[in-house]
């Protein structure tokens, strides 16, 4: 019987729950609200009841290969246990693995979203697109994900937290992050920061294109990203700056990684042509390696690999799922 998968993208809104095959991709899937409210024991029976479900249609003509979770991290590995996840009260130290593994009676893989969608990118997307296996992702949505792939496989670090470039310093004098230090990147290029930072420079002055009559919608970072292609100068200033702190991101990450791609996904890359100047220039500044490797230099044209390549992602917001589903086929390669 054909193989099939069953991958979890738990998030603070909803639960996305699906079948998979590596012939014919998603089967079949389910989508339930996250009900944090109700607590993580409502949560976790909601998302074994769904694996339940998916599981009783599909394996009487396919054989279950595994089950994949993408979550929120902190994530400690191998333990599978949460730490200090922000959006998730009462969620702590809990040991997700250890619970689904003793619900479900098998062993769950457990695996940070953004590192899910770093490995989806790189299987399914600009890794397969461009016929490399390894590269850097950052995700760009409430806050600032990372993922690392190497060799086709996801580098999890000594403590299975690596990865957490979002959570790198970019300006030391910025304002303070929910991690404890200051100035990190997700302040800055989140769709979360754009937003804010729209607000701190309204109430300033120094965004008065911004300025909106009383009862009109409340800017979101789409709406923003319109305004700045509708020609407003202060929305369009906001992703300028953004592109820039990512530059400075990614510089940092190149002189340390020198992977042949590094790549943006997460709802604000609809905005890539807004930020893609600036990231440019500070890459350009402050990489050395990138300035050695870019493309049309002489390092990438004599080299297997190519040149470095910075570019959005291809695969969009099933990124994270689709990487909860192929975690089980790739962990049997190596059985």
């Amino acid at each position: 019987m054909a193989q099939y998968s069953i991958g979890v993208d738990l998030g603070g809104t909803n639960l996305r729950i699906a079948a998979y095959t590596e012939a014919d991709s998603i089967l079949d899937s389910i989508l339930l609200p996250t009900r944090l409210a109700a607590g993580r024991d409502a949560v976790t029976e909601d998302m074994c009841q769904a694996i339940e479900t998916l599981e009783a249609r599909f394996s009487s003509q396919h054989t279950l290969v595994g089950v994949g979770v993408g979550t929120p991290g902190p994530l400690e590995l191998p333990a599978g246990r949460l730490h200090n996840l922000p959006n998730f009260p009462g969620w702590d130290g809990f040991h997700l693995k250890g619970r689904l593994d003793s619900r479900l009676k098998r062993d769950v893989l457990v695996e940070s979203d953004a590192n899910l969608a770093a490995l989806a990118e790189a299987r399914l997307g600009l890794g397969k697109s461009l016929g490399l296996d390894s590269l850097c992702m950052l995700t760009l949505g409430t806050g600032v994900g990372n993922g690392i792939i190497l060799n086709g496989r996801v580098w999890s670090g000594m403590h299975g937290m690596a990865g957490e470039a979002g959570h790198a310093t970019i300006y030391v004098d910025g304002p303070p992050c929910t991690c404890g230090s200051n100035g990190c990147l997700e302040l800055y290029a989140s769709a979360t920061a754009v937003v804010r930072t729209a607000y701190e420079r309204i109430a300033d002055g120094s965004a008065p294109g911004l300025v909106q009559p009383e009862g009109a919608p409340r800017w979101s970072a789409r709406s923003l990203a319109h305004a700045a292609d509708a020609g407003n100068a202060d929305a369009a200033r906001i992703f300028s700056d953004a592109g820039r702190a990512l530059g400075i991101g990614f510089s940092a990450l190149v002189n340390t990684l020198n992977l042949p791609i590094y790549t943006l996904g997460g709802g604000l890359v609809q905005a890539w042509h807004l930020m893609e100047k600036t990231l440019f220039e500070e890459l350009n500044h402050r990489s050395y390696v990138y300035r050695l490797t870019a493309p049309g230099s002489k390092i990438a044209d004599g080299h297997p690999s190519g040149a470095t390549r910075v570019l959005p992602a291809e695969l969009g917001p099933d990124a994270g799922l689709l990487g909860a589903c192929i975690l089980p086929f790739v962990a049997a390669e190596s059985n």
